[in-house]
């Protein structure tokens, strides 16, 4: 009986020896916090950054079939509506605001298990009564749709709240 409890205490040790040696790993080699800083993320002459070529990014602005998504259409003041807004980022699951100006949004969303980060933008022109916007994984190839699904929800919302 002690043996097999020894040997299951093993396993698991040797288990979450693995978790942290992957964890460490990841961290040298996936990109840090500061891959935001140097990337051309933000408004550049009235448009948001265009997608990569992995399927990992939606934007509403100068996309091509694959990357596209519609821009959130409002019937409110500018500030109301962005006001709103920064109220539902507040809700979304893993997600903080990091930026905001004006007429400008960024927010990171973490997924739930590897914390992988995506970048989140929301763009408010003066001469539109849209909000622009970006959802784009940092690292990998595919996102299964997150970044998608995550605007689509966001749209929900603030429609929800007759914006």
């Amino acid at each position: 009986m002690i043996h097999s409890l020894t040997a299951i205490a093993q396993r698991h040790l040797l288990k979450i020896t693995f978790v942290i040696f992957i964890a460490l790993a990841s961290s040298f080699i996936l990109p840090a916090a500061t891959w935001a800083d140097s990337s051309n993320l933000g408004v550049d002459h009235g448009h948001l950054t265009s997608c990569p070529n992995s399927p990992n990014c939606v934007v509403s602005q100068d996309a091509d079939a694959e990357h596209s998504i519609d821009a959130i259409a409002y019937h409110v003041d500018r500030e109301t509506a962005r006001a709103t807004l920064l109220k539902v980022l507040t809700v979304v699951p893993r997600t903080e605001v990091i930026e905001q100006t004006d007429n400008y949004i960024h927010a990171l969303s973490k997924s739930r298990i590897f914390k992988f980060i995506d970048d989140v933008e929301f763009y408010f022109p003066t001469d539109e009564s849209v909000i622009h916007i970006r959802s784009a994984s940092r690292v990998g190839q595919s996102d299964l749709g997150v970044n998608r699904r995550r605007l689509e929800q966001i749209r929900l919302a603030l429609r929800d709240l007759n914006i």
